[in-house]
């Protein structure tokens, strides 16, 4: 077989069982697949956090993250399903299902209006202020501390509204839990530098590969072009009309409009709170949701995540926000920072690459260019990596220096050390690195600069 024709069948086989994509699930919503607009859960409690090494106290905390959940960017996928529906309506082709439809998509768009098409939504707001309020919890004489040196909190966004909206939500979540912060907490700064790269001048480059590049183009034309893609579609139309007006329907329509719903079937519990009663799951069943995730993680994977292997134009440009997270740190351990924390508000394009510099959980994997990325060969899941509000959070400890000298401890100067928090989950450095014992999730800062490249 040619390594076309293995690679599609790899494809193909992508869209297999209901066990065989269990990795694809959502974080917070069981056998739902909404990929990267996956709402946010926390995933660990915070009463259940490795305990501090005895003698270190938190000094410092930085966090990166994106934006919380909100509304679709526009109406393009609403008005393209509402103008099947009304189509199909007029040649009495609805079926009692499909006839359901069209109301709750017009609910859905009249939500998104009034939020503002792509911004901060109200279940966006809540997840950035809760996330807050348990950083502060975990946290609480890191806080006092900040409170009592009057330390300030410097807080940086994108420029983008709900990146913007999401900064403010979250520092009023903060404030709320430690008022005494409130004057502490400055005014958000905007660094499309930092966070927002992908779109900068700089990176030039990648925005030519995402837009020409020819291997990108084939993987995903390959992947959008598997048989299931075309049956899934069939599967979704086939409930909603009747068999006259599906076979009428050119196979590209029925993908696409397959497609459009399930933009706004993964957008819906977004909107939730000013939405409630919109609830997209019955048209999208869970079996062909799976497979359109697929081709939306796919995408996501090859222009924003891993890639291809032997390739590193989708993540080089994180690099700048590794840096700072670095330097926030090593500022602070060198006593050239007077702040108590630095927080940064950003979006999924930051978010992934970031994720593989970090060697997160999912990230780690490339795919070679004759096998594409399916659920079977790979981890990587934009649910997981980078769902709404997703975060990368360093706190930093100080403790004594001991040394052995003539057999007896002595101690000297100050020792610091980092935890990871992803997602609020305590979270290993890249495997190079070695945390202070066996299992722990604290590193020594300079090991840590030691095994990324910085000593």
């Amino acid at each position: 077989m040619t390594a076309l024709v293995l690679a599609a069948a790899a494809v193909t086989a992508a869209g297999g069982s209901a066990a065989a994509h269990a990795p694809g699930r959502s974080l917070a919503s069981g056998e739902h697949f909404y990929t990267t607009k996956t709402t946010y859960a926390p995933q660990q409690d915070v009463r259940d956090y490795e305990a501090v090494p005895a003698s270190f106290t938190p000094v410092f905390t930085e966090s990166v993250s994106r934006h919380g959940s909100r509304a679709m960017s526009d109406s393009e996928d609403g008005d393209a399903v509402l103008a099947v529906l009304r189509d199909a309506e007029g040649r009495g082709a609805l079926t009692r299902l499909g006839a359901r439809l069209g109301p709750q998509v017009e609910s859905l768009l009249a939500a998104a209006s009034s939020v503002g098409y792509g911004e901060l939504s109200g279940r966006g707001v809540r997840e950035q202020r809760q996330t807050a309020e348990r950083m502060e919890r975990r946290l609480p004489s890191l806080f006092r501390a900040i409170v009592a040196a009057q330390e300030p909190v410097e807080v940086k966004t994108s420029g983008v509204a709900r990146a913007t909206a999401s900064a403010n939500a979250f520092t009023g979540g903060l404030t709320a839990a430690e008022p005494k912060l409130t004057n502490l907490v400055q005014p958000p700064v905007t660094d499309k530098n930092l966070l927002y790269f992908h779109k900068q001048p700089q990176n030039a480059g990648y925005q030519e590969y995402v837009a020409n590049d020819p291997d990108l183009a084939a993987v995903l034309a390959r992947i959008d072009g598997a048989p299931n893609t075309a049956r899934n579609a069939k599967d979704v139309v086939s409930r909603l009309f009747t068999s006259d007006y599906v076979a009428a329907m050119t196979a590209e329509d029925r993908v696409a409009f397959a497609r459009s719903l399930y933009e706004l079937y993964a957008a819906a519990p977004d909107l939730r709170v000013e939405a409630p009663d919109v609830d997209l799951d019955v048209f999208v069943p869970a079996r062909n949701a799976r497979w359109f995730s697929y081709l939306d993680d796919a995408e996501e994977f090859y222009e924003k995540g891993p890639s291809f292997s032997g390739r590193t134009i989708t993540y080089d440009m994180a690099n700048v926000l590794l840096d700072d997270l670095f330097d926030q740190v090593e500022a602070k351990a060198a006593g050239a920072s007077a702040k108590g924390a630095a927080l940064r508000f950003t979006h999924a394009e930051e978010i992934m690459p970031l994720a593989v510099l970090l060697g997160l959980p999912g990230s780690t994997e490339s795919a070679d260019p004759d096998h594409p990325y399916t659920y079977q060969n790979n981890a990587w899941r934009g649910a997981q990596v980078a769902p709404m509000a997703a975060n990368v959070q360093w706190d930093l400890f100080a403790g004594p220096r001991h040394a052995v000298k003539n057999g007896k401890q002595t101690s000297g100067g100050t020792r610091y050390l980092v935890r990871m928090l992803y997602n609020e989950k305590e979270t290993a450095f890249k495997s190079s690195c070695e945390p202070i014992t066996r299992g722990s999730h604290f590193y020594d800062l300079d090991e840590l600069r030691s095994c990324f490249g910085r000593s």
